[in-house]
């Protein structure tokens, strides 16, 4: 996938190089321009077509929002994260019905930017790699919790919600490199047989996914990752 293209648009100089620097340490995107007015944003979002805009929302010649509904009446292809230092309810409900992705108040700390940009860049990967999605996808990639609590009547006979919640909480801080049934199994005290029965519905649930760990001796070993941490 091409980088996303990024435009900024922020009255602040400083605040738009600081935007620009924390863009540009996130893999997967480009700053194709840098704007400090509504006018120069429209300029800006007509001429270079970005795919993403970082929008501020108070600027001595307008308001930000205008310009996000001014895109969206054209139907342009492009996407907004606001960052701003409002923090009132009323931009935030006008930027939610104009279909932000995001919104951070400012002073952003770059954990916060990291984390949303990279979720931007899954959503737009998943989003050009098929014309479907399952529902455990879609729940994904709008931040809805996997680890809705469950009910008895809700899973398959075998799997006692208990021990589904005990098996969901290792993973929850697994280690990068994953996670055995064994391991899993050692860590709950219950047996490998039982680990992996949960495991394999968790992992037809969506909500882990597994890979065969070649080792330097003996067997190849299966070992199960949260998903979104491989």
């Amino acid at each position: 996938m091409d980088p996303v293209r990024v435009l900024i648009v922020e009255d602040d100089e400083r605040i738009s190089e600081i935007h620009r620097r924390f863009t540009e340490k996130v893999a997967g995107f480009e700053v194709v321009g840098i704007a400090n007015s509504i006018l120069e944003g429209k300029e800006m979002c007509d001429i270079l077509d970005p795919d993403l805009i970082l929008l501020d929302l108070y600027f001595p010649d307008g308001y930000g929002i205008d310009l996000l509904r001014q895109v969206r009446s054209r139907h342009q292809e492009v996407d907004f994260i606001l960052i701003t230092a409002a923090k009132e309810v009323t931009p935030l409900k006008e930027a939610i019905r104009g279909g932000v992705f995001d919104y951070m108040i400012k002073p952003v700390i770059f954990s916060r930017f990291k984390e949303s940009m990279e979720k931007y860049l899954e959503y737009r990967r998943r989003i050009e790699e098929g014309d479907t999605l399952e529902q455990r996808e879609v729940d994904r990639l709008l931040g809805v919790s996997s680890a809705t609590p469950v009910h008895k009547n809700d899973l398959p006979k075998g799997i006692d919600p208990l021990t589904l919640q005990k098996v969901r909480g290792i993973f929850d801080s697994m280690p990068a490199e994953g996670l055995s049934a064994e391991e899993t199994g050692a860590s709950i005290g219950v047996s490998r047989t039982t680990a992996r029965r949960y495991l394999e519905y968790l992992v037809s649930g969506g909500y882990l996914t597994a890979d065969l760990v070649y080792r330097k001796v003996g067997r190849p070993e299966r070992k199960y990752f949260r998903v979104n941490s491989i």
